[in-house]
């Protein structure tokens, strides 16, 4: 068995001497494990890095094996990130996501697409933050969580939206919202509609997103948790989008 896509680097752990096991979130064949030979060495280490897109060749005699990987780096982002800490909090969230919540060799193709786009993104394009709480949002609609914000739950209004409900995942408009303001989540505009986030935005959309990943991915992950590089990113990246 014997095939050859791109891929992120999810993680990579040291195995025996010399070699690395490592999880690559690849464009056609989802989260795949395998042995890199030599990939403890410290040639290796500068390109076994999470976030790193490879050009991957996986081998294997049977394909319920756990296989080997030869890698070719094509772009490496830890290095451009130094000194960058709420970028490598959102890389590491990324990282982390796709690790707990997707189930292994299962492909995800616009998922990998949002997120090979979001990891060239972080530190260069200066609306990475907004990008980010887009790509979450991406990743509980690519689980079978996502939200409806497409038209007003009480009112059937495709404009003015201006909240979520924290129930039922809908959006609703400020006039259908009336005396239940208080109870629903503000949707931020740019979330829908994209473009870069307003004063404040950037809040309100991680705590909707924050919420939504807390009240539908959790409980269905191993430990029932978020992982904790999740609320890392959002404290860090809350901390520069102040």
């Amino acid at each position: 068995m014997d095939w050859r896509d791109e891929g992120i680097l999810i993680s990579a752990r040291r195995h025996g001497e010399s070699a690395a096991i490592v999880e690559i979130f690849t464009a056609a064949h989802g989260r795949h494990a395998g042995v890199v030979r030599g990939g403890g060495s410290r040639k290796m280490a500068p390109v076994l890095q999470p976030g790193a897109t490879l050009g991957v060749e996986w081998s294997a005699r049977l394909e319920e094996h756990i296989g080997h990987f030869r890698v070719d780096p094509v772009g490496t982002p830890i290095a451009a990130l130094i000194g960058d800490g709420a970028a490598l909090a959102a890389l590491g969230s990324v990282a982390a996501l796709i690790a707990a919540s997707l189930p292994e060799r299962a492909a995800h193709p616009a998922l990998y697409a949002a997120s090979r786009d979001l990891v060239a993104a972080l530190g260069r394009a200066p609306d990475w933050p907004a990008r980010y709480a887009r790509w979450e949002l991406g990743l509980l609609a690519e689980l079978g969580f996502g939200l409806d914000l497409s038209a007003c739950a009480v009112t059937g209004a495709r404009d003015g939206l201006a909240f979520v409900s924290p129930r039922s995942g809908r959006a609703v408009t400020r006039a259908g919202a009336g005396d239940w303001a208080g109870r629903l989540l503000p949707l931020p505009a740019f979330l829908r509609d994209g473009g870069p986030a307003g004063p404040g935005e950037m809040a309100a959309a991680l705590a909707l997103t924050g919420h939504f990943l807390e009240a539908r991915l959790a409980p269905t992950l191993a430990r029932e948790a978020l992982p904790a590089a999740r609320e890392r990113a959002a404290a860090a990246i809350l901390r520069v989008s102040a």
